[in-house]
This record gives structure tokens, sequence and C-alpha cells, in this order.
């Protein structure tokens, strides 16, 4: 069984140079969801052993 905290982080230097596929905005990382937040789109991508999935369709809608 694998635990969340076993999840290696995201590189700050990885964040800087990725956007939302879907409005090019700025993305936030949750650390303890393990995901990028692109509030804009109301999306969050997943990161799957340290690579972010920046596809629309793999994405988690944002509770309201």
């Amino acid at each position: 069984m694998t635990d969340e905290t076993d999840e290696p982080g995201l590189d700050p230097r990885l964040l800087e140079m990725l956007i939302c596929p879907v409005t090019r905005g700025m993305l936030k990382y949750d650390r303890n969801r393990n995901e990028l937040i692109s509030e804009k789109a109301g999306l969050a991508f997943p990161i799957h052993n340290g690579i972010p999935v920046m596809l629309a369709e793999e994405a988690r809608p944002l509770d309201k």
C-alpha cells in the first residue's frame, strides 16, 4: 500500500515553467493533494511519480 507522502514533490523550477493547458494561466502547487491547481480553469492536474499530467481530460474539477 502506498502512502500519499511517498509521492515525490514537485521541483519548484518545473512549476515556474508550467502553465495551464486550458487557460495558459499560472498554476499553484497543492502539496497535500499532490496536484497542480488552475483556479481560472477550475481544474486540478494530478502529479504521478513527480511528473505532472497536464491533460484536461485527466484533471479533476475543483470543488466550488
